[in-house]
């Protein structure tokens, strides 16, 4: 879930030219607009400090030879000095600023008809987009979100399930089916019937083991799901606080039995889920492992932006 932009975006990166947002950009013939032949990023920063940009770079480079994308030889230097123009231009590298980022980058422009790629010739369309980042809906921190589970199911032996492309038709009947039933999300389930990954976010539940010792579990990388970096944190995280971190084949019943439960991606940080298929989990309200989730999630992100801010000195 994504916390919705404060305004319109007033200038968009294209291929490394600073360009208005509301004029053309794209050519009708690029592979990205044709067949949602492309892969992408979505990150946060803090003060005009990327998060986690290494690890989101990474996942890109992954996702572009996952579908033989041809990226160019510099271009993680091009994002990162893309990102920081596009922020600096929307004034959105302050010490208050709070973004969210995309990348985009398509297979390029190809005007011959067909699936097939050509096996050279086309040059990668690359695009950053930047948003002021709003505070999350107080409902949604103190009511929770109500998932359902989707009917589209995942396939782990999918090639694909672990790229990050912009064929996100899935993703958009999921989330359709959510707003028919008027809950906030869908939650995917793989095609074994495991817990997958909700339309854009990680699912995470807090619960008792065997031994009584309260465990921070979420589905396994065998499930289907994309390997989040906010994931990735909050595993690493739940063994500093007491928590022990658990990747397993989670079911719809080990959710619905949860004390806790919570969606986390790199824009939304981490979402309390109170609510599965109509019945509540825990108590219905969000647990207090949670909020601490979320609180140091959001101090991480604080330090990321204040350290790099002390390393710039005024300006």
């Amino acid at each position: 879930m994504t916390a919705p932009a404060k305004g319109p975006a007033g200038h968009v990166w294209v291929d490394g030219a600073i360009l208005t947002a509301d004029e053309r950009h794209l050519s009708v013939f690029d592979r990205g607009f044709q067949l949602g032949d492309g892969i992408f990023e979505t990150l946060r920063a803090r003060a005009g400090t990327p998060a986690e940009l290494d690890a989101h770079l990474g996942r890109l480079h992954r996702s572009a030879a996952g579908l033989d994308i041809e990226l160019p030889a510099d271009v993680d230097e091009r994002l990162t000095d893309g990102i920081a123009a596009l922020l600096a231009v929307d004034g959105l590298d302050g010490p208050d600023g709070d973004a969210s980022i995309r990348i985009t980058v398509s297979r390029g422009v190809f005007k011959a008809r067909g699936v097939l790629p050509p096996s050279d010739g086309a040059t990668a369309t690359i695009v950053i987009q930047a948003w002021p980042v709003a505070a999350a809906p107080t409902d949604h921190l103190e009511r929770g979100l109500h998932l359902i589970t989707s009917r589209v199911r995942r396939d782990p032996q999918n090639p694909l399930a672990t790229l990050k492309t912009t064929s996100r038709a899935e993703y958009v009947y999921a989330r359709l089916e959510a707003r028919r039933a008027g809950a906030d999300d869908a939650l995917f389930m793989t095609v074994s019937d495991h817990l997958s990954e909700g339309t854009s976010a990680n699912i995470f539940l807090v619960r008792r083991g065997v031994d009584g010792k309260e465990e921070l579990a979420t589905p396994s990388l065998d499930c289907a799901i994309l390997p989040g970096t906010t994931r990735s944190w909050l595993l690493a995280w739940a063994a500093t606080v007491g928590l022990r971190p658990v990747e397993s084949l989670l079911r719809h019943e080990d959710l619905a039995t949860a004390d806790e439960a919570f969606l986390s991606s790199s824009v939304a940080g981490v979402l309390p889920v109170t609510t599965f298929d109509g019945a509540p989990i825990g108590d219905g309200r969000p647990g207090r492992w949670t909020l601490r989730a979320r609180a140091d999630r959001e101090a991480m992100l604080d330090a990321t932006g204040v350290h790099a801010e002390a390393e710039r000195g005024p300006r």
